[in-house]
């Protein structure tokens, strides 16, 4: 192989199918109402679900957490905050980019340690949006 190219595992359709899957059954089994979508490992969406009821503002925001994921390297949303704690300028500024969640509800898709996509969840607490998240995760893994 060239120093100039790598080889970068990554998400497919029926991975995405086998978490999305996952993830819906565990919301049902919350009693939540929950919008949840999975990203390939570039942050392109790759499969995304509206419960039934479910509100419309959590539409963007689990499609945001998803992206954040894959914007932090794997960070879940969850960790942000304490990954800019050490700058209070940082602290105050980065949460305000667009598209950055900063709370719960977002978590890598990790294959062999390797990030590989993300799901980002949203219609409950952040606790139970990360939940949802990692339910479809641990689907995959």
């Amino acid at each position: 192989m060239s120093e100039n190219l790598r080889t970068v595992k990554t998400l497919t359709r029926a991975g995405a199918r086998t978490a999305m899957d996952a993830a819906l059954a565990h919301g049902e089994k919350l009693g939540k109402k929950f919008h949840i979508a999975i990203v390939d490992n570039a942050g392109h969406l790759m499969a995304y679900e509206r419960m039934d009821g479910a509100q419309l503002i959590s539409q963007t925001i689990s499609q945001d957490k998803a992206w954040s994921v894959i914007a932090g390297n794997g960070l879940p949303t969850s960790g942000w905050l304490n990954e800019l704690e050490g700058d209070p300028a940082l602290k105050l500024g980065f949460p305000h980019r667009p598209n950055l969640v900063v709370f719960g509800g977002g978590v890598p898709v990790l294959l062999e340690g390797e990030l590989v996509g993300a799901i980002g969840v949203s219609g409950g607490s952040a606790e139970e949006d990360a939940e949802v998240a990692t339910a479809g995760a641990n689907a995959v893994a």
